[in-house]
């Protein structure tokens, strides 16, 4: 699967050309550019969500059961016919495959963030969500393998942090996306031909993420 500025050119004049939607071409890049697998996902309208169950425990923050996901490598015109049979539903990325995500308040990850960056330490992407969290893009096994590394730095206790790591079997919502009617999800970091294949591992963030954490928590 090649990841290359062509393909990101192709794609956006593909969309000029045939009138495609911003909602397929922000899932073809993720497909396409970034390997990245993605889900379609409910939206919820003044908290009634678009699933059709009643008491959905999560308007519009989940994927849609009876959805296929829309694999990594998906060309536009693929992109384009999948979302086709579920307009206007939200882009979810799949998580465990390609990235798992640490995800911590976002006043907590807006922090750490700038310390990372100072410290010149390899970064993927990050995304805020509209209830305020923030998530970090690591390398895949990260989330399984965050209470030892948690351990071995030192903390006990990683709910302790509000610090938690999501892996295979869960979704997040993509940027720009609505999240459970609150608003969009917006990037912090975008992703990059860099760092988005090739997301860092969760030992060279974590340091920093749990320090931030645990002081963000003692001041509250």
């Amino acid at each position: 699967m090649g990841f290359t500025i062509g393909g990101i050119r192709e794609i956006r004049s593909g969309t000029r050309r045939r009138g495609r939607s911003s909602e397929c071409t922000a899932v073809a890049e993720f497909t396409g550019l970034w390997g990245w697998d993605v889900v379609p996902g409910a939206r919820a309208v003044a908290g009634v969500c678009s699933c059709g169950q009643t008491g959905c425990r999560a308007p519009g923050a989940h994927p849609l059961d009876f959805a296929r996901p829309v694999p990594a490598g998906a060309t536009l015109d693929e992109v384009t016919r999948a979302w086709a049979e579920f307009p206007g539903a939200s882009a979810m990325l799949a998580v465990g495959r390609s990235f798992d995500v640490i995800e911590v308040a976002e006043s907590a990850g807006r922090n750490a963030l700038v310390r990372l960056e100072r410290m010149g330490l390899p970064l993927g992407p990050v995304a805020a969500t509209p209830d305020g969290r923030a998530h970090f893009f690591v390398s895949p096994g990260a989330a399984a393998d965050l209470p030892r590394l948690l351990y071995r730095m030192g903390w006990d206790d990683p709910s302790a942090l509000d610090l938690r790591g999501l892996g295979p079997g869960t979704c997040i919502t993509a940027p720009p996306s609505d999240r459970g009617g609150l608003g969009a999800v917006r990037w912090l970091r975008p992703p990059a031909l860099d760092s988005a294949t090739r997301p860092p591992a969760a030992r060279l963030l974590l340091g920093t993420l749990a320090y931030v954490a645990h002081r963000s928590r003692a001041r509250a």
